[in-house]
């Protein structure tokens, strides 16, 4: 089961603030959740999650706009937040005052009721960011690494392309060509309808 819920708020990065639509995404099933990147408000994400368990909350990345209602889904919860450690700079921008409870790295597998993510970094975005991959499901929680139409923003500090390019074609272009692909902001794609525009993506530069 996997439940969708839209938050919009302000994406803040080296001084300039952006408006953004986040996708926030409950896995599971009726009596627990992992919850990815909660954003922005936690009331819509907690009303979604009513009565179940959460059991963690997981960070493909530590951007503002996909941790900044992660403390507060923590304490209505008890739930512990999970980020890479090559984010927790990022993390501090935040929330100075407080750690994450445990830290994600690569191949660990994160296990919400009959569903298991396994855990792939792909830096580039962020020197953290990592996707999530229900490997029987074919589904790939993408966060900023991959959507709809080309690789996740680089530009800014702490990014780099050809290292976004890198994760994406070794980490996610190997996927089955069928996987489905839920990213972080906009639509979702698969893995094969993003596969073919690998070239023009490094042509253009973003």
């Amino acid at each position: 089961m996997i439940d969708i819920v839209k938050t919009s708020g302000i994406f803040s990065l080296e001084g300039e603030d952006f408006d953004v639509e986040n996708n926030v995404f409950l896995v599971g099933d009726d009596n627990e959740v992992l919850v990815i990147d909660p954003a922005h408000d936690h009331r819509p994400i907690a009303q979604t999650i009513g009565a179940r368990r959460v059991i963690a909350i997981a960070a493909t990345h530590a951007h503002n706009d996909h941790i900044n209602a992660a403390e507060a889904i923590s304490v209505a919860f008890g739930a512990p937040i999970l980020v890479h450690p090559d984010d927790l700079e990022l993390w501090r921008e935040v929330y100075p005052e407080r750690v994450p409870d445990s830290l994600l790295r690569e191949g660990d597998r994160l296990v919400v009721g009959s569903t298991t993510l396994e855990v792939l970094h792909t830096p580039g975005h962020t020197p953290g960011g990592c996707v999530f991959y229900d490997r029987k499901a074919e589904v790939c929680f993408s966060g900023d690494t991959l959507f709809k139409g080309g690789p996740g923003a680089t530009g800014r500090k702490y990014s780099d392309f050809p290292t976004i390019i890198d994760s994406i074609r070794r980490r996610l272009l190997v996927l089955p060509q069928r996987t489905t692909v839920l990213p972080g902001h906009g639509e979702e794609t698969t893995i094969g309808e993003e596969a073919s525009h690998l070239e023009e993506w490094i042509a253009r530069g973003y």
